[in-house]
Parts: C-alpha cells; sequence; structure tokens
C-alpha cells in the first residue's frame, strides 16, 4: 500500500521564548515492511543538527530553534509503501536487548487490577498469550476519546474502563511485562480507513517480543496487528520515551500545541 502523510505541529507562546531545542523521531522506521521513496522534514526558523540512529533502531534529528520567536511549525510530508507482515518487524537494526523493555515506568506501572487482568489471560504458546493480553486489553478498556490526558497511566486508564490508543498502548505494556514478556511502545501513523473504524491517524501500539519472531506489534485500540495501513515511526519505554517530538524551551511562556495529520493512500 503506498501511503502519503502530511503532519503538521504548532507550538504556540503566550510571550516570546529565547530559543527551542528539538528532538525528532519523525522518520520512518528501515524495515522489510515499509520503504520510504520521500520524506521531508522543515521547522520553521530552524537548523538542523545531529542525526544518528540509536540502539533502539530509530533515527533521531535534532533541531534548534533561534528567538525571539513565538510560533513554530513542524511539518512532515512524505510517501512510504507498506507491506502487511501481520505484525512482525522483520529486517529492523537495533542492538539493544529485548529483556531492557522489561523495566518498568510511571505510565506502565501495573497495579493489582493490571496484573489480575494480565494472569487471567492464557494461550498455548508465547503468540497465543500475546494475543490473548492485546483482546483483554481491548475488551476491558472502550475507545473514547477526550476522557484521558497525555499523562493517564495505564493504571487510571483501566480503573475508567475508557481511553485511547496511548491508553491501550501502555495498559498492553504493562500485562506484558506482568507476564514477563518484553514490551514496548511505538509511534507511528494510520490510515483512516473507510470501515468507520475510530482512530486516530497519528497513532500508537504495542510490540511485544516473542521467541522464534522477535518483535510483533499489537495494537488493542483496533483489535489488530499492525499491517499495511500503518507507518511505523519509533519505540521506547512509554509514551514519553517514544514521542516523535521532545523539545525544551528557554524562557517563562505558556506553551501551547496544536496537531493535525492526514494520511491518505495513493496510486502505485
Amino acid at each position: 500500500m503506498r501511503l502519503t502523510v502530511d503532519h503538521l505541529t504548532r507550538y504556540s507562546y503566550d510571550t516570546p521564548v529565547r530559543s527551542v531545542v528539538q528532538s525528532h523521531r519523525l522518520a520512518p522506521s528501515v524495515f522489510t515492511g515499509q520503504k520510504t521513496l520521500d520524506w521531508e522534514v522543515t521547522v520553521s526558523g530552524g537548523t538542523a543538527g545531529a542525526r544518528h540512529r540509536d540502539g533502539a533502531g530509530d533515527t533521531v534529528q535534532g533541531w534548534t530553534i533561534a528567538g525571539p520567536v513565538t510560533e513554530v511549525l513542524v511539518r512532515v510530508r512524505g510517501t512510504v509503501d507498506t507491506e502487511d507482515l501481520s505484525g512482525v518487524l522483520r529486517g529492523h537494526r537495533e542492538t539493544v536487548a529485548p529483556d531492557c523493555y522489561l523495566r518498568e515506568t510511571a505510565p506502565t506501572r501495573t497495579d493489582a487490577a493490571l496484573a489480575d487482568l494480565a494472569n487471567a489471560a492464557t494461550g498455548a504458546d508465547p503468540l497465543s498469550l500475546a494475543h490473548a493480553l492485546s483482546a483483554a486489553v481491548a475488551d476491558a478498556i472502550a475507545y473514547r476519546p477526550g476522557v484521558t490526558h497525555a499523562h493517564t497511566t495505564a493504571a487510571e486508564a483501566l480503573a475508567l474502563g475508557e481511553g485511547v490508543c496511548q491508553d491501550h498502548a501502555h495498559a498492553l505494556i504493562a500485562c506484558a511485562r506482568a507476564r514477563a514478556i518484553p514490551a514496548r511502545y511505538v509511534s507511528g501513523y494510520l490510515f483512516a480507513t473507510e470501515d468507520g473504524t475510530p482512530h486516530e491517524a497519528a497513532h500508537a501500539w504495542a510490540e511485544l517480543h516473542v521467541p522464534g519472531l522477535g518483535w510483533v506489534g499489537f495494537d488493542p485500540a483496533n483489535r489488530s496487528c499492525p499491517d499495511a495501513r500503518y507507518i511505523r515511526l519509533g519505540s521506547g519505554f512509554d509514551a514519553q520515551d517514544a514521542a516523535p517530538i521532545r523539545g525544551i524551551a528557554r524562557g517563562g511562556a505558556r506553551e501551547a500545541m496544536d496537531v493535525t495529520v492526514a494520511v491518505q493512500q495513493s496510486a502505485q
């Protein structure tokens, strides 16, 4: 499937800031399931800094914006050919050992309810168990935008019984780690299909490490594994660690952020 992305992030400051420094994970991952045809990231008033590929295989690009500035626009445009690999991350080069992703973080900390949810899932083999955990999270947390926020934890989302893709991913990661399965958060894009399934174009899911297969993606929000509709950007321990854009502004201004994303299918 050939997908085009137009992603605009607008940062606004109520008073001018002296400078802004950002770190981006906005380049499509390099693996068998996707091929980047063209891709451009622009930052208004920005100067590109160092670029490297980290131990998790993600491309990280630094940017500096000199002030005074009251608005910063980050725009991503590009085209990617994708392939359905049933969620298996094949051909992805990384050096971080999977067991590193057994580490608990604040958003993915397991409480008694999450542990009970994890322990109730059964599977004849590790892959079946991973599917069962994803289904359990999908059943326990209904998709409902606006009821959670950026800092909602997996335990809070489960107690609420509602959330968005970030909450589903955090809850699945918590449940997987409770069963000693390495798990990590993945950020990317999802093509808006015509079947009416609710989701965000700027999307998130989880990857679980399955013996014999390696990293396999699971998207409880859509009750599926990532397929040709998905573009993978990067991964981390949780949403903050895997954020496509991280940054800091020098000055005491209040920051507001607005994001618009369009993912479309184009002719091959």
